[in-house]
């Protein structure tokens, strides 16, 4: 048997949006999941299926054994359950029974919560909020019993990073001064060298920063600037952890944080109905790290819910894309302050249009504002408005509609199958597109088909829903 959730609600008994499958899809723990889940989102191997209008839904599907799965669901959270025993949240069952209401509305009769999964979700909605819970591998880190422990074993492991930052300077000072062709002759091992000892000195982060400079050495013309350019930046990071007590708070809880320490989420939470706009995975060998941005409608902030899954177990956080949760949030310290735990819910999803957008100009005019913020951030969130995928003499850009100005597409998007979800969408006309502005351009996540209101308009509501391009 298997059960998850994604934080307490409380019911307001209003409609609850209906998910599309690419939503429902995007909900699918990995691609094993969403291929099962599709071949159960038919009639055929379900019965008993019903939903209640404040967001539950059930079915009773069929198995390899003489009992079916009983399988229901509260959109308010979203939370799952089933008899299956699968470890994966939601299960193929979950998302097949999701995927039949998506494609099928009229195979769901509103009714009484079976008296099966009633028991389940009252449970679920009548319980005291989990507040202060970590976020299952969201990063956050408790508060120890020992305060007075806690702080000698933070200086140790200051001190340690401290040893570790000095001996990468001096790495780099000889690499300065040896050239950087040498590079290609010491092959990757002098990077994975240098990075074990950064582990060593429990200073993950300047471990993936090294780790990246191997994969730049002969990577293509240019390297060698390119490789310049990131040892310069990892330099900059070894002096500001260096001198550390002489930076702005914000700026010190940055480089904190880039450097690999642990940090909890803290201040007072932010109440909103947040949109969320995009939702994708990231594989790190054994871990995925989950991504999830959000848009407050009422803060007009922009927030990354950031989580990881390992041993087989998707991250902690999932939610539907295009809709809007009200829900609190507790960002984490640093410059920009866009990471945030995801607090109490309050209420049902319900249906989001795209927040206000930007012009392709002023983007980098943001970027640069967040680099001020964190020199280390190779992009930030950005929603552009009236904006045309238009080819380039080097890939894609997003045009102005408005205006001769473009912003190129990242290189990473050109080969995804979003970019021609994208044109197709545009079909030559514009559209409001969310993505991350950067160095290396616009890296397109969601956009809004024509005629969708932004936050905040006045102009009439149109049908079109998010697309997901990533």
């Amino acid at each position: 048997m298997q059960s998850s959730h994604g934080g307490e609600t409380s019911p307001t008994g209003g409609p609850v949006a209906r998910w599309s499958v690419d939503q429902v899809l995007a909900l699918a723990p990995d691609a094993a999941s969403r291929t099962a889940g599709t071949r159960l989102g038919a009639a055929g191997p379900w019965s008993g299926t019903g939903c209640d209008g404040t967001g539950a839904v059930w079915g009773l599907c069929e198995g390899s054994g003489n009992t079916p799965y009983r399988t229901v669901v509260d959109l308010t959270g979203p939370a799952y359950h089933c008899t299956c025993p699968s470890r994966k949240f939601p299960c193929k069952h979950a998302v097949g029974l999701l995927l039949l209401r998506a494609s099928d509305e009229a195979a769901f009769r509103r009714t009484e919560v079976a008296d099966w999964a009633a028991a389940w979700i009252e449970g679920r909605r009548t319980r005291p909020a989990e507040r202060g819970r970590s976020s299952g591998g969201a990063g956050t880190a408790r508060g120890p019993a020992d305060p007075a422990a806690a702080r000698k074993r933070a200086e140790r492991r200051a001190e340690r990073v401290t040893d570790g930052a000095r001996e990468l300077e001096q790495r780099l000072s000889d690499l300065l001064r040896g050239g950087l062709a040498a590079t290609e002759r010491s092959g990757y091992g002098l990077w994975e060298e240098t990075a074990a000892r950064m582990v060593d000195a429990q200073a993950p982060g300047l471990a993936a920063r090294v780790r990246e400079l191997g994969a730049i050495t002969g990577s293509g013309p240019g390297w060698p600037v390119r490789l310049l350019e990131e040892c310069g930046l990892l330099h900059l990071l070894d002096t500001a952890w260096l001198g550390r007590e002489r930076l702005p708070e914000p700026l010190a809880a940055t480089v904190r944080t880039r450097v690999g320490l642990p940090v909890s989420a803290e201040g007072p939470p932010v109440r909103d109905h947040w949109s969320v706009l995009a939702q994708y995975d990231i594989p790190d060998g054994k871990i995925v790290a989950r991504r999830i941005w959000l848009y407050g409608r009422e803060s007009g902030r922009t927030a990354l819910l950031l989580s990881f899954g390992a041993a087989g177990r998707p991250p902690a956080y999932a939610l539907p894309v295009g809709t809007a949760i009200d829900a609190e949030l507790t960002p984490y310290p640093g410059g920009a302050q866009l990471r945030a735990e995801l607090g109490e819910q309050f209420g049902a999803v319900a249906p989001a249009a795209p927040p206000p957008g930007i012009a392709p100009a002023d983007a980098p005019a943001v970027y640069g504002h967040a680099l001020r913020e964190d020199p280390w951030l190779d992009a930030c969130p950005v929603t552009l408005r009236d904006v045309i995928p238009v080819p380039s003499r080097d890939g894609w850009q997003v045009a102005d509609a408005h205006a001769d100005t473009a912003l190129p597409i990242a290189p990473a998007a050109l080969s995804r199958p979003g970019l021609w979800k994208l044109v197709a969408l545009s079909g030559g006309g514009p559209v409001t597109v969310f993505g991350e502005v950067g160095h290396r351009g616009f890296d397109p996540f969601a956009a809004w088909e024509p005629g969708e209101p932004e936050e905040g308009a006045e102009r009439p509501a149109a049908v079109g829903p998010v697309v997901q391009l990533i």
